[in-house]
């Protein structure tokens, strides 16, 4: 019988960091681990100096591929081969390590193609290691978007507890930001992020979208992007169904959100939601990396090399990531099954 839970990966991350000691705490939650087959992928050593840091010892069995995941109820742990123990120390931009980390995620991209992964959970990487270590793209998202086959509309989620952030252009010059505002990328985006808050667990998620110019363009006379692009798109949402409201003054629609009128925010550019983001709570914060096939998380923070391993980290982040990844994953399994069924 097929089994209705879901299959989550997850990996170590940047072995200079501290993912292989927050994944080491991480797996000593036990109750999270109660309704879904996880798969730890990585090196052996790797995970056995993680569990060192953080002061833990785990015994998971060892699978030679993801199908085997299913017939396991607890955790199990595939190994890669992916970098020599002694070539990376902690607090290195090295190639190797960055060719560790895209091997193990490759090998987990592989397996969501297959349909043998309903979500991944990736430990922080390194992006400067990623490109010494042969990343092509502009970061970890373009890989896995190029990897999977996305030809359509992606882009990072930054959340907080119960509200999620997008932006329409992310890692670019703000020279450049504006002209990035465009009404078929703000469709997209509130779209994705309303399905992507579904598929999450949110029954009806209220989606707001930012103004680009100070005080919403003040009716024209600082900009009229608001005039021209955004409320017109705003009204594209609404007009495909999806309650998308907007746009709002990008310095008071985050105190809204905070207040809890609204579920996701929509800006307009990198630093106009991530800066309020993490202020209202950086340590806990999480990235989704939406419009992809199949759910993809990480804590919102880096590799920490300041700390690592010196048995410091804080797990929060990583928990909720995993949490957030055992939902998604959770209800497009279930997705899945019930296609099969009705095929």
């Amino acid at each position: 019988m097929t089994s209705s839970r879901p299959v989550i990966a997850v990996t170590l991350g940047d072995p200079a960091g501290i993912g292989p000691e927050l994944i080491a705490r991480l797996f000593a939650e036990t109750p999270l681990f109660a309704k879904v087959h996880t798969v730890l992928v990585g090196d052996r050593w790797l995970w056995q100096e993680g569990q060192r840091v953080a002061g833990q010892s785990h015994e998971l069995p060892a699978v030679a591929d993801f199908a085997e995941a299913r017939r396991h109820d607890g955790p199990v742990f595939l190994p890669v081969d992916s970098v020599a123990e002694g070539a990376v120390g902690y607090a290195e931009e090295t190639t190797a390590g960055g060719a560790s980390v895209l091997a193990v995620l490759a090998r987990c991209l592989d397996a969501a193609q297959a349909g043998e992964v309903d979500a991944i959970c990736f430990a922080p990487l390194n992006k400067l290691s990623m490109k010494k270590g042969g990343l092509r793209h502009e970061d970890e998202l373009h890989f896995f978007a190029e990897k999977l086959g996305v030809t359509g509309y992606f882009c990072e989620f930054n959340t907080l507890g119960n509200l999620w952030t997008s932006r329409i252009s992310s890692h670019i010059p703000l020279k450049d930001a504006a002209s990035y505002v465009t009404q078929e990328r703000i469709v997209a985006a509130s779209r994705l992020i309303y399905d992507s808050l579904k598929l999450a667990g949110t029954e009806a998620p209220r989606v707001a979208v930012a103004a680009f110019n100070p005080h919403g363009g003040e009716g024209g006379t600082c900009g009229r992007e608001e005039i021209d692009v955004i409320a017109p798109a705003v009204e594209a949402c609404r007009a495909q169904g999806y309650p998308v409201e907007g746009p709002f003054p990008a310095d008071t629609i985050f105190l809204k959100a905070k207040d809890g009128e609204y579920d996701a925010i929509v800006t307009m550019y990198h630093d106009q939601g991530q800066i309020a983001i993490k202020l209202l709570g950086f340590k806990q914060g999480v990235t989704v990396q939406g419009g992809l096939p199949i759910p993809i998380t990480t804590p919102a923070h880096g590799t920490a090399f300041d700390i690592a391993g010196q048995g410091k980290a804080d797990v929060g982040p990583t928990r909720n990531a995993f949490t957030i990844a055992c939902r998604m994953g959770a209800n497009l399994r279930r997705q899945r099954l019930e296609a099969l069924t009705s095929a």
